[in-house]
């Protein structure tokens, strides 16, 4: 499946994409078997966030080291050389952890931009915008 980022709100096409991922669309899911779809995402870098969150919010992480707490938020991310990293995590993060998510994470492809190398095999659009009015901020 092809999904095109460009506009769309992403925690509400996180939990599309990670549905999708673990086959819970499909009448035979089985919670224990990758019974998921291969989804390719583009336009990675044209996400949008509601409200003020592209300013507001902070993404943490830490080196593992004692005082070692970085900090971050979604205007910085973008603006660095994997502006992908927010659509990876907000689905990862809806996964259940384990060897299996760690399997249908790596059926999930991401790309910045319109360019994908995934061409020759026909991916279906899935236009996650014409779902709900909800999926691309109001402005």
């Amino acid at each position: 499946m092809l999904i095109d980022a460009e506009g769309l709100v992403v925690g509400r096409m996180a939990t599309i994409i990670a549905t999708r991922l673990r086959g819970k669309h499909k009448p035979t899911f089985t919670p224990h078997m990758d019974c998921g779809d291969n989804i390719v995402v583009i336009n990675a870098s044209k996400i949008a966030l509601t409200g003020k969150k592209m300013t507001d919010k902070i993404y943490y992480r830490h080196t593992g080291h004692p005082g070692g707490i970085k900090e971050t938020n979604p205007t910085r991310i973008l603006a660095s050389k994997n502006p992908e990293d927010i659509v990876r995590k907000a689905v990862q993060r809806m996964l259940p952890g384990g060897p299996l998510s760690r399997a249908q994470m790596s059926n999930l492809k991401i790309y910045p931009g319109t360019e994908h190398p995934h061409e020759a095999q026909q991916p279906e659009v899935l236009d996650i915008a014409s779902m709900n009015s909800k999926n691309t901020p109001r402005d």
